[in-house]
């Protein structure tokens, strides 16, 4: 009986078009997976404030120098300095053990994120792959956790060491001269103010930044990909203008980036400097009127630099907070990210061994992306086991969306598909493709070795097994003719072999499934006359023991076929034998004089 499955959940809107402004709170997923290592973190912050406080006693003792060695009657200098050596060493040891340490952090924080992103990634449904690009995804997993591997490697120990002597520093300015560093506290308010207005404009500019340069990863990949269109239609002038449209997006709110950040730095540390200038004015004319000592205005001047400078460096580090911000923002959004197609609470087990049956039963599809276009329409179809079942039709008939739904890439939005009586829904999808041996028509050659691209049939596959099966495929020859043998790289895509060799790679690979039901996407439409006869009889061999769904253009592939079902606008509109079907003259046989021209034989 018909059931209606569970309806998919919206898609999430396109990362992309969403740019609106981030806060400092999306950081929290950074110090997540940074948390993991507080033993780093602890050694770190310990050298952070070792470090900070070392150069922070560089102005103390500078007033020590002064008031009890030079002021006080050219006294002995020499244990001034001596400690003075201590100091430096001490801050040179701190500094590098902090890096070190924040550095390591930094870059397992960012190891982690992408590893994390990456295993979310993979359990999701294709459909949302076609709601965001790809190429947009990749530019996430390289220069978003790039800004994370600076802020945290970097620009947050930055952070917190002009925080520690900022702070450090006021409390000694207290010590020195309350009066003075009370003046300085006074004029805070007006240094923090234009901080938090340019802040809420950067927010936006930040993350539309990084929205830029995901579309400069997304059109070089675009282009790159199809380098040989480009160039065979004489579009390389027009691709040039597209490239440099989006670098030129990307640099114009780059440009309105920088500038706010620099409007920002220049009035903080026009205010704090000018604030302890006028300050320091009074602190002259107080050592003028000997009411503070040499030594102690030296210092005050040194310690209001360290602090201005602190503060100062806070305001940059606050605009790289911003972008990270927005970096962590675009990765969550891919860690949060839950697939439509999700393993049920208790998925039902399948019998053992297959019955190696498939059924459709009043099925509706739409793709996510095409709702008002649907793909099928009150389908219903059996097949029994091991029976070979041709789907034949026009292009857009949904001949291609049987098998994402075989596979359950997709969930119906009405009706049921059931694989050896187990409905879909209701089974784990791993347990569903386990069942499943699928050959493209658009065949997927990985940038690895011949030998892993065959395993990946049957990654336990000795040699012995994978030899047997490419021979079958008619792939033994050229495998063994190249120049490492199964180790060979196969290049990008597959880039050192034909088209032909490409899919009897395929081929063999589905062999080494030994799955019960096979879907072939017209597996043979690559190669040559002379190839494509041994597969076929490969092909014949394999399907004698499987259920076999296949897509054909082909006329032996149709006429092997134990039932021809003829697809139109996802609804069967013909089904039988070839020759029955080309008897009935309908649009079998219209489709039959059309691709079988010749070959045909009523």
């Amino acid at each position: 009986m018909a059931t209606t499955t569970e309806q998919p959940a919206p898609p999430a809107p396109s990362p992309v078009q969403d740019s609106r402004p981030r806060k400092l709170g999306s950081l929290r997923m950074v110090w997540h997976f940074a948390s993991d290592y507080p033993l780093q973190i602890l050694i770190a912050a310990i050298a952070l404030g070792v470090a900070a406080l070392a150069t922070l006693a560089i102005p103390w003792q500078f007033k020590e120098m002064i008031d009890s060695g030079f002021v006080a009657g050219g006294g002995d200098v020499a244990p001034h300095f001596r400690l003075f050596y201590l100091i430096v060493v001490l801050l040179a040891l701190a500094t590098a053990v902090r890096f070190y340490f924040v550095s390591w952090v930094g870059e397992r924080t960012v190891a982690d994120i992408r590893q994390a992103v990456q295993r979310n990634l993979l359990r999701l449904a294709p459909g949302f792959f076609e709601e965001n690009r790809p190429s947009e995804i990749a530019s996430r997993m390289t220069s978003d956790t790039a800004i994370i591997e600076q802020i945290v490697g970097t620009t947050v120990s930055v952070a917190l060491r002009n925080t520690v002597m900022g702070i450090g520093g006021i409390i000694y300015l207290f010590s020195l001269s309350p009066k003075l560093t009370g003046g300085i506290l006074l004029g805070i308010p007006i240094i923090i103010l234009p901080i938090v207005l340019l802040g809420r404009r950067l927010q936006k500019v930040s993350r539309s930044s990084q929205d830029r340069v995901a579309d400069i990863g997304a059109t070089t990949a675009e282009q790159l990909g199809a380098m040989k269109i480009v160039q065979a239609f004489g579009q390389e002038g027009r691709e040039a203008e597209r490239f440099a449209g989006a670098v030129e997006a990307n640099f114009a709110t780059a440009r309105r980036r920088i500038r706010l950040r620099a409007v920002m730095t220049a009035i903080v540390i026009g205010l704090l400097f000018g604030a302890i200038t006028t300050l320091l004015w009074y602190g002259a004319a107080g050592v003028a009127a000997g009411t503070i000592t040499g030594g102690t205005i030296a210092a005050f001047v040194l310690t209001g630099g360290l602090v201005a400078g602190a503060f100062g460096a806070l305001t940059e580090v606050y605009g790289d907070l911003l972008r990270a911000a927005g970096a962590a923002e675009r990765l969550n959004e891919l860690l949060v990210a839950e697939p439509d197609i999700s393993v049920p609470a208790a998925p039902r087990a399948f019998p053992v061994p297959s019955l190696g049956t498939l059924e459709f039963e009043r099925v509706e599809f739409r793709y996510p992306t095409r709702p008002d276009a649907p793909a099928l329409h009150d389908f219903t179809l059996g097949i029994r086991p091991r029976e070979t079942v041709a789907i034949v039709g026009p292009s857009g008939a949904g001949k291609s969306t049987l098998f994402q739904l075989a596979e359950r890439f997709y969930d119906p939005q009405a009706g049921e598909i059931r694989l050896d009586g187990v409905p879909l829904t209701a089974a784990d999808p791993a347990d569903i493709r386990a069942r499943i041996a699928m050959v493209p028509q658009e065949t997927v050659i990985f940038a690895a070795s011949a030998r892993d691209n065959l395993r990946y049939g049957n990654w336990d596959a000795d040699d012995d097994e994978l030899w047997a099966a490419a021979r079958a495929a008619n792939a033994e020859e050229f495998l063994r003719k190249l120049p490492d043998g199964l180790d060979t790289f196969m290049g990008e895509g597959g880039a050192r072999l034909s088209g032909g060799q490409r899919q009897r790679v395929a081929i063999a690979r589905a062999l080494l499934r030994r799955a019960p039901l096979l879907l072939l996407d017209e597996a043979t439409s690559a190669l040559d006359a002379e190839s494509e006869r041994l597969v076929q009889d490969a092909l014949e061999a394999l399907m004698h023991d499987r259920t076999t769904i296949v897509i054909a253009h082909r006329l032996a592939t149709v006429r092997a076929a134990d039932r021809i079902v003829v697809m139109d606008e996802g609804r069967i509109v013909e089904e039988g034998r070839h020759d029955d079907l080309v008897a009935a003259d309908g649009l079998y046989a219209r489709l039959a004089r059309l691709q079988f021209q010749d070959n045909l034989v009523a």
